[in-house]
C-alpha cells in the first residue's frame, strides 16, 4: 500500500480572481483507490486510444456523426484497448454563462456519463480541457498569462469536482497543444500547469491524491526534450505524467489537401517503402532513425527518472478515395504498406521506450455508430507493434 502524505487544503492557494471561485465544497482528502503512483498506474496502461474528434467538437458527435455509447466503450476495450483519451471542448462551446466561465451542468454530467462507462468496465480515462478554439494553446504570453490562470482554475474547479469521486482510473489532462517555442513560454506554460494542478487537489477528496498529466511544449517530443527542464510543482509526490504527441513527418501523416508552403504532400514513408513510380511524394525527412532519436530522449529525460510519459496522440492518414479522393497516391500498395508500418514502428517504439501509445482514431478505423472494424490492417499494425 502506498504511503501517502497528509494533505492540508487550506494551504493551497489560487491564482487569479478574474472569475468566482467553484470550489464551493471542498473535501478532506481521501486516498482510497488512489494508492498507485504515477509510474505504477501507467503500468497497468497497456495501450491507449483517442474518443476523436467526437466530445470536443462543438456540439458532441457532430464531427462524427455518432456520440458515444457505452456498447462503443466495451467494442473497444474488445479490440485490445484498455485506455482511452477524451478529448474535451469545455470553454468553446459548453458554457452557460461565458462571463463568468460557468460551464453546462448537462455538459459536465454527461463527460462524467461517458467516463463512468470507462470507468466501469475497467478502462482508464484520460481526460482534457482540449483546443477549445485556441484560448489557452495560442496564448502562453505573458499579456494573456493571468487571464488564462484564471480561466484554467474556474474550469478544473468545477471539472475536478464534478469528477471528484472517480478512483485512479480516471486522470486528468490540464492542456492540449499549448504553443511553445522557447524558455520565456515554458516557464508561463508551467504557470498553466500548477494552476491546473492547484485547482484540482484544492477539491480534495480522492483528486487530492489523483494522478495528473501536463503537457510539454506545443506537445512536441523534440521541443519537450529541449525546454522541459523542470516539472511543475506539485505537494503530492510521484504523481504526474507528461504528454507529448508525434505525427512525425507531418508531411506523411497530416498534410492530406495538398502541398504547402513548408512541404509537399508525402505517401510513402519507411526503409523499403520509397516508390519507384511517384518518387516526388516519398518522404525525405522524419523517417525510423528521427522517430528512434525523439523516443529515446524522451525516455532518458523523463521515464528513466520515474516521470511516465504518454503519447497522447499519433496517427497517419491512409489515402484513399474516400478519404481523399482529390489525392490519390498513384502506387496505391506501397502507400497503404507505407501506413501500416509507421502505425506499427510508432506504437512499436514508443512502448519499448516505456511510453504509453494512445492511437489517434476519428472515425477512420472504427465505425462507432456499427461498432465495427473499418480498417483492419490499421487496427492490426497496432495491437502487433503494442506486443
Amino acid at each position: 500500500m502506498l504511503e501517502v502524505p497528509p494533505l492540508d487544503i487550506k494551504k493551497i492557494t489560487q491564482v487569479g480572481s478574474l472569475y468566482p471561485t467553484y470550489n464551493l465544497s471542498p473535501k478532506a482528502p481521501d486516498a482510497s483507490g488512489m494508492s498507485s503512483t504515477a509510474v505504477q498506474l501507467a503500468a497497468k496502461m497497456h495501450l491507449g486510444i483517442n474518443f476523436g474528434n467526437t466530445m470536443e467538437s462543438p456540439v458532441e458527435g457532430e464531427w462524427q456523426n455518432s456520440k458515444l455509447t457505452e456498447s462503443y466503450v466495451k467494442f473497444v476495450k474488445q479490440m485490445g484497448f484498455n485506455t482511452v483519451r477524451i478529448p474535451c471542448n469545455w470553454n468553446w462551446t459548453h458554457l452557460s454563462d461565458p462571463g463568468k466561465v460557468e460551464i453546462d451542468k448537462v455538459w459536465l454530467n454527461r463527460v462524467k456519463e461517458v467516463v463512468g462507462w470507462c470507468v466501469a468496465n475497467d478502462m482508464y480515462v484520460m481526460l482534457n480541457t482540449h483546443g477549445d478554439n485556441g484560448w489557452l494553446e495560442n496564448n502562453v504570453s505573458a499579456a494573456k498569462q493571468e487571464e488564462i490562470n484564471a480561466r484554467l482554475k474556474a474550469l478544473w474547479e468545477q471539472i475536478a469536482t464534478t469528477m471528484r469521486d472517480f478512483d485512479e482510473h480516471l486522470i486528468f489532462a490540464g492542456t492540449n497543444e499549448p504553443a511553445v517555442e522557447n524558455a520565456e513560454q515554458m516557464a508561463i506554460l508551467n504557470s498553466y500547469h500548477e494552476t491546473f494542478i492547484k485547482a484540482v487537489r484544492a477539491t480534495g477528496g480522492r483528486n487530492s491524491y489523483r494522478v495528473l498529466v501536463v503537457q510539454g511544449p506545443t506537445t512536441d517530443p523534440t521541443k519537450t526534450f529541449t525546454l522541459m527542464n523542470t516539472m511543475p510543482k506539485d505537494e503530492i509526490p510521484n504523481k504526474l505524467m507528461v504528454e507529448v504527441h508525434d505525427y512525425t513527418p507531418a508531411t506523411f501523416t497530416i498534410l492530406t489537401e495538398g502541398d504547402v508552403s513548408w512541404g509537399k504532400m508525402a505517401y510513402y514513408w519507411g526503409k523499403g517503402n520509397h516508390s519507384t513510380i511517384e518518387p516526388e511524394r516519398n518522404a525525405t525527412y522524419g523517417g525510423e532513425d528521427v522517430i528512434d532519436t525523439e523516443f529515446k530522449n524522451i525516455k532518458q529525460k523523463f521515464v528513466d527518472k520515474g516521470i511516465p510519459v504518454m503519447l497522447g496522440e499519433y496517427a497517419a492518414w491512409r489515402r484513399n478515395a474516400i478519404n481523399n479522393p482529390n489525392y490519390l497516391p498513384k502506387d496505391l500498395a506501397m502507400h497503404n504498406k507505407s501506413v501500416n508500418d509507421w502505425t506499427y514502428y510508432v506504437t512499436k517504439q514508443a512502448k519499448a521506450n516505456g511510453i504509453l501509445p494512445f492511437y489517434w482514431e476519428i472515425g477512420f478505423m472504427l465505425d462507432r455508430a456499427n461498432n465495427v472494424v473499418k480498417d483492419q490492417p490499421m487496427l492490426d499494425a497496432i495491437i502487433a507493434g503494442s506486443k
